[in-house]
């Protein structure tokens, strides 16, 4: 309780010295930037970096039209135990002479960008220029989604795990394993090792075939942590009695574990200090897989906005003092695999998305929008006919083969209750339409100066995150 309470005023403290600071110094904002399974965390900070240091493809960035903005340069992090984010070799990774996709974000990391801008009108005219700095804090979204375990007990977490993952045929192996343990034994450290491996391994394969809500997330990016009892856990029914030195209690003991050591000080040390926040969404990914993988995507975008509602979580409340984050950018990524004709039918389903995860996460409180966009554009538009019908496409470089290839994953529904309505009601496939995704490379290309990568509407989630700072 003690620790706790300290928690929570040096949190209220940190809040008012930043923004005193903000008012007589050179004000900071701290945007935070996670992604749910494959959205593409690394692309999206080093397209939205590039784009403004060069931006010549930045239009909707108010303060850029307004010819406000003197400079942006990058700087040294202020978090010297936090790694920078290596933007230099994921734009050469993106950019050279054979693009490539950069490796995905596996911890945390930082960037600064700083932006010497002319406010606008009298104060501008009486002040003159003045600095204001973004941090960048680079985070893998399955961190995000832990915070739901601090309200859940290891019964309850273990409970509502093995009943969502019942169906899934990723997870049978491990079902088949847990549900023949006898959690009332005595501990057997081998048997544990055991179940934890098996529960990671289907966590792996459930994240790569497009399963958004893979967590415990350090059991997925361990770092240092490997091996160690607080990733050696995993859900068991409850036995009829739970004797001490048994198996279940000692899983029982590790999550909470887990808790304490693990999730609560990165959301301390790290979430309590983000102003803005952005969540990519891989929803054409989670289309493709079918109406249960969209399900549990929306399911998972409510599990994410309660990380926003603290006053709903006594665990949160402590970290936080008090302080929220202002605003939140859903953002449906890889805009680029479907024809702009198709892009308000993309916006509409992530808007609906949003507003369901809203009204379930009884949610109130930061600004939340919902667009679609590409951070890196790695196709070109083009009509192909088929049967006679013209049809609306896109052409780009395949990942596996290199060649150029085009693609039209399907139309979408304009209205998103097409999609919504089966896969709320558990249906195993999508009974009018048929959607398909290829795996694009980046598109090689030469940029003139002043201008960063091309992009799809990156310029209007720059504006909705920072415009108003600037």
């Amino acid at each position: 309780m003690f620790s706790t309470l300290t928690d929570g005023i040096s949190r209220q403290i940190e809040g008012a010295t930043s923004a005193v600071s903000g008012l007589f110094f050179e004000p900071v904002l701290r945007l935070g930037v996670t992604g749910l399974s494959r959205a593409g965390k690394t692309v999206f900070i080093t397209g939205l970096v590039a784009n403004l240091l060069e931006r010549g493809r930045m239009p909707q960035l108010s303060a850029q039209a307004e010819g406000r903005i003197e400079a942006v340069y990058l700087q040294p992090q202020p978090d010297d135990t936090l790694p920078r984010f290596a933007f230099e070799d994921h734009l050469a990774a993106l950019t050279g002479d054979d693009p490539r996709w950069p490796d995905s974000t596996r911890a945390i990391s930082e960037l600064r960008l700083s932006f010497r801008v002319r406010p606008s009108g009298l104060i501008g005219a009486m002040t003159g220029p003045r600095v204001i700095h973004v941090d960048i804090v680079d985070y893998p979204g399955e961190w995000l989604l832990d915070l739901a375990l601090l309200d859940k007990s290891y019964a309850e977490w273990s409970e509502a795990t093995l009943e969502r993952i019942a169906k899934r045929p990723e997870a049978a192996d491990y079902l088949s394993t847990a549900r023949a343990e006898d959690g009332a034994l005595r501990l057997d450290e081998a048997r544990a090792l055991a179940l934890a491996a098996s529960f990671t391994t289907y966590l792996q394969t459930a994240r790569g075939n497009g399963w958004s809500d893979c967590t415990p997330g350090r059991f997925l990016l361990p770092g240092d942590l490997a091996g160690s009892p607080v990733l050696t856990f995993a859900p068991l029914p409850k036995p009829a009695s739970v004797p001490r030195g048994s198996l279940y209690r000692e899983m029982e003991r590790r999550y909470n574990a887990y808790k304490s050591r693990v999730v609560q000080p990165f959301f301390r040390d790290h979430f309590a200090k983000i102003d803005r926040q952005v969540v990519l969404v891989d929803v054409l990914g989670a289309i493709h897989q079918g109406p249960r993988a969209l399900e549990d995507l929306r399911r998972t975008m409510a599990e994410v906005l309660s990380a926003f509602r603290p006053g709903r979580s006594r665990f949160l409340s402590s970290i936080l003092g008090g302080k929220r984050v202002e605003k939140i950018l859903f953002a449906a990524t890889k805009a680029d695999y479907l024809h702009h004709a198709q892009h308000p039918a993309l916006t509409s389903i992530m808007k609906a998305m949003l507003r369901e995860a809203l009204s379930r996460a009884d949610f109130a409180g930061a600004e939340a929008m919902a667009i679609s966009m590409a951070s890196l554009r790695a196709t070109v538009e083009e009509t192909l006919t088929r049967d006679g019908a013209a049809l609306d496409a896109v052409r780009g470089r395949l990942l596996a083969t290199g060649k150029q290839a085009a693609m039209y994953a399907g139309e979408l529904p304009s209205d998103p209750a097409r999609l919504l309505s089966p896969a709320r009601e558990g249906a195993e496939a999508w009974l009018d339409a048929d959607f398909g995704l290829m795996a694009f490379a980046p598109a090689r290309s030469s940029l003139k100066p002043g201008e960063g990568p091309p992009h799809i509407r990156l310029d209007r989630a720059a504006e909705f995150l920072i415009g108003d700072r600037l």
